[in-house]
């Protein structure tokens, strides 16, 4: 766990709830400004399709949402930069306007197979896909450009992975077709052998 990001969660009130609960709070010496994303954070995120991005309201509430897209279309750009491309949507502009207000950001990954999960503190901005064409060829496919209205920057402050415990496991559409593949491929040799015998 990146000691950043304990500074950054590990509040006077959660330190208080540490010592109601279990009679002892783990104070985190000072730690440096940013935690940069090893080879590690880097593969994990190149595979996934799909995260969850809260943002906060002007009035303070939590909002998060879902994005997706083929698989690393969440971008690692440097040691403590992400970037991905913003497809058109429902158009209510949630997670944009709330950046405007203020650019604290929590993201969470998950891969459901192998039971992990990363979550990632940063500060974002959005930028126009209309007046930064270069920033669309850079981070989105070819075949996505077209429907690419938004690109967020994420600077990343600090990243934790998560207990497996109590995750559980979920395979996509792709996986689980890989996965029983050997069992059709058997049964139809059977229902060919069936076929001539009868």
């Amino acid at each position: 766990m990146a000691g950043r990001y304990l500074e950054t969660y590990f509040t006077p009130e959660v330190l208080a709830a540490q010592q109601r609960y279990f009679g002892r709070s783990q104070p985190i010496p000072p730690q440096p400004e940013r935690d940069p994303l090893t080879a590690e954070e880097t593969e994990f995120i190149a595979g996934r399709d799909s995260f969850y991005m809260a943002t906060v309201t002007s009035a303070g509430w939590p909002y998060v949402q879902h994005r997706g897209g083929r698989p690393g279309f969440l971008r690692v750009v440097g040691p403590n930069s992400l970037a991905f491309a913003d497809y058109k949507g429902n158009r209510q502009m949630l997670s944009t306007g709330n950046l405007a207000a203020s650019d604290r950001v929590a993201l969470f990954l998950m891969d459901y197979p192998r039971k992990e999960r990363l979550k990632i503190l940063g500060r974002a901005r959005v930028e126009d896909a209309r007046a930064h064409p270069e920033l669309v060829g850079q981070f989105a496919e070819a075949a996505d450009q077209k429907i690419v209205e938004r690109i967020f920057l994420i600077e990343v402050i600090s990243f934790d992975w998560n207990c497996p415990k109590y995750i559980t496991p979920r395979f996509t559409e792709a996986e689980v077709e890989i996965a029983v593949a050997p069992l059709k491929q058997r049964i139809a040799e059977l229902e060919a052998q069936l076929k001539l015998r009868n």
